[in-house]
């Protein structure tokens, strides 16, 4: 009988809350992280919201120099990696591993210091630590230094898909008996005009300048895009033989995971959902649960036009009859699209989801997409319910498709 696995430990970093009590408790509250974009001047540029963390102070969470040799998605890292490993003690190091997740790595410091080269013409200015402040796999050394982890070290970088394909990955590796302890970690920052810029151009983003916390609509019909999100999420995975010989406090069970590609298109998905359904229901069968079995969906949902319509397409194609009992819920309306972090810190929010029996509500949403008035999507307010087993979904650019089954743990 295979391993089962299980989540021991949490941490977030997000645009609503640093921590995950705090992060759960804005959520649950209705509370909405865009805002106008501080960290660059947005008078001239076309698009001016995101959600940013807020009041995050790097030097909390790490050392000054260190601080100063990383990019910012990395600082998110640390700190939820901080958060997360706090009350666990390593007893094997060469056990214990570590998958990063992240779509675009260390873009920031990239474009700051291409700035600043431009600008100056002195390559004397260009920060020596530039290689290391950008690269995916030096965020996962940080915290395995940080840490004294010496098992497996990996990096996914498959765009939104990052953060579920970390769990994923992670899952597999203490499955194959390759470790007792895995660090899965997602994080990103890309806030910078180069890439919100760019996807503007791609007519991929919101532009509602005027109402930063209407900006972000999963699912609702006037929705026009998605807003950028940033911070980090990181789960504590165990073998359950290893937590419960440590004595750990068990939080979840991680039952199913599965991805796959679409080969379809670079950022469009296949029109029909056919892929994602595919994806929902290879993970539903390596968990060995039909579609009657889940109580609860956090979808991916950025609010695209296109992708919102595909997704539920999707839903509709896996659950068939069943998907009008299953609440579902979009946190990109209060957080943005977290990107690579996202698919962390909603896995995150389906174990808050299990152990407090609330849904966090799809924010915005107030005229449904077409079609749709057979679905329960927890529009706008949080409310109770009991969720034994939930499933979240992360899409990416150039078809990736995730997706991951959580349980409530039993004996």
């Amino acid at each position: 009988m295979s391993e089962r696995i299980v989540v021991t430990g949490m941490g977030a970093v997000t645009p609503i809350g640093v921590g995950v009590n705090s992060y759960w408790s804005a959520l649950t509250s209705g509370k909405c992280g865009v805002r106008t974009i501080t960290q660059y001047d947005v008078d001239e540029l076309p698009v001016k919201i995101a959600a940013e963390v807020p009041d995050f102070h790097p030097e909390d969470h790490m050392t000054k120099k260190l601080v100063n040799r990383t990019d910012p998605f990395t600082q998110y890292a640390l700190a939820a990696a901080g958060e997360a490993l706090k009350d666990i003690k390593i007893d094997n190091p060469e056990r214990t591993g570590i998958v990063m997740g992240s779509a675009v790595n260390g873009i920031r410091t990239v474009t700051r210091d291409q700035e600043r080269l431009t600008k100056t013409g002195n390559h004397r200015r260009v920060n020596p630590y530039l290689m290391p402040a950008f690269l995916a796999n030096v965020t996962a050394a940080h915290i395995a230094i940080i840490n004294k982890l010496n098992g497996p070290s990996l990096t996914v970088c498959t765009a939104c898909s990052s953060g579920v394909d970390a769990i994923g990955l992670a899952t597999e590796k203490l499955k194959a008996d390759e470790a007792d302890m895995m660090v899965a970690a997602g994080a990103e920052s890309i806030m910078c005009p180069l890439v919100i810029d760019s996807l503007h151009n791609l007519h991929a983003l919101s532009a509602n300048n005027e109402e930063p916390c209407r900006a972000s609509r999963p699912f609702d019909k006037d929705r026009d895009g998605f807003v950028i999100g940033e911070g980090a999420g990181i789960l504590i995975l165990e073998t359950l033989t290893h937590a419960q010989k440590r004595g750990a406090a068990i939080l979840a069970e991680i039952v199913g995971y599965a991805n796959l590609g679409s080969a379809f298109h670079v950022t469009a998905p296949e029109p029909n959902g056919r892929f994602e359904s595919l994806c929902m229901k290879k993970a539903l069968d390596k968990a060995g649960l039909h579609p009657a079995d889940i109580d609860y969906i956090n979808a991916h949902g950025t609010a695209t036009p296109i992708g919102d319509r595909v997704e539920i397409k999707a839903m509709k194609r896996t659950f068939n009859h069943d998907l009008g009992r299953i609440p579902i819920s979009s946190t990109k309306g209060a957080t943005g699209h977290m990107m690579g972090a996202g698919g962390i810190t909603e896995a995150i929010t389906c174990i808050k989801v299990i152990e407090e029996g609330i849904l966090p509500p799809t924010l915005n949403l107030e005229t449904r997409e077409p079609g749709c008035d057979d679905l329960d999507f927890v529009p706008q307010k949080a409310r109770n319910a009991e969720v034994n087993i939930a499933m979240t979904n992360s899409f990416g650019f150039g078809g990736q498709n995730a997706s991951l089954i959580i349980r409530r743990f039993e004996e």
